[in-house]
């Protein structure tokens, strides 16, 4: 396995895991040729709620999910970090850890155009490259300045040349994006319905066992 292929981070809350979180890690995977895309579970987020499922109850249900993919990893670093889990963070430790390995960090497009929001954003070009998974027919129209900015630098056309360095490259990307959500997973839990073919046997079997997600309000 050559160094030089790279590896993927494609961070989430995973609350819970479903097929179009694994669907679209993969097809990453696949379309770059990397060694690995590692799933990361966000610890504290620092924008919105918190997971309503713990930490050991979100890692528990992805390695359900990826118990039998070996190109598919977790990677735990957040979850049991103190404090805000700010991307800059994860990406200077993956950094010092992986040395010269090109660190591919996936993002959906609108995650991309807000980019400029999060923090130390300016840093991350610097620590890893972007894939930035966008849909079919995408237009770059109402990029804010400062991410048409960073593409205008740094956007590359294909796998190669983004791997070409262990950071700086951005990637735009088609993969799949199936529409599942993890809020309607819960909410269908939370109602007495079965979220089954949503997400792995595995981790509804988890779900139902440990009784995830019944006091979850229902929107």
């Amino acid at each position: 396995m050559s160094e030089s292929r790279g590896i993927g981070i494609f961070g989430g809350m995973f609350d819970p895991v479903h097929h179009g979180h694994l669907r679209l890690a993969l097809d990453v995977q696949q379309a770059l040729d990397l060694s690995e895309v590692r799933l990361l579970p966000c610890g504290h987020p620092p924008h919105r709620a918190a997971p309503r499922a713990n930490a050991q109850q979100r890692v528990a249900m992805l390695r359900a999910a990826i118990a039998d993919e070996p190109l598919l990893s977790i990677d735990e670093r957040e979850v049991w970090r103190d404090g805000p889990s700010y991307m800059v963070d994860t990406a200077q430790s993956l950094r010092e850890e992986l040395d010269g390995t090109p660190v591919c960090l996936i993002i959906g497009m609108d995650a991309f155009l807000a980019l400029h929001t999060w923090h130390e954003w300016t840093r991350l070009p610097e620590l890893l490259n972007l894939v930035v998974v966008q849909r079919p027919g995408w237009q770059a129209e109402g990029v804010p300045a400062p991410i048409g900015e960073l593409l205008a630098q740094r956007q590359v056309a294909d796998a190669a040349a983004l791997l070409a360095k262990p950071a700086g490259n951005i990637l735009l990307l088609q993969a799949s994006r199936l529409e599942i959500s993890s809020t309607h997973i819960r909410q269908l839990v939370a109602a007495g319905k079965s979220p089954r073919y949503l997400l792995p046997d595995a981790v509804l079997e988890i779900i139902q066992k440990q009784f995830l997600y019944r006091n979850e309000t229902v929107r």
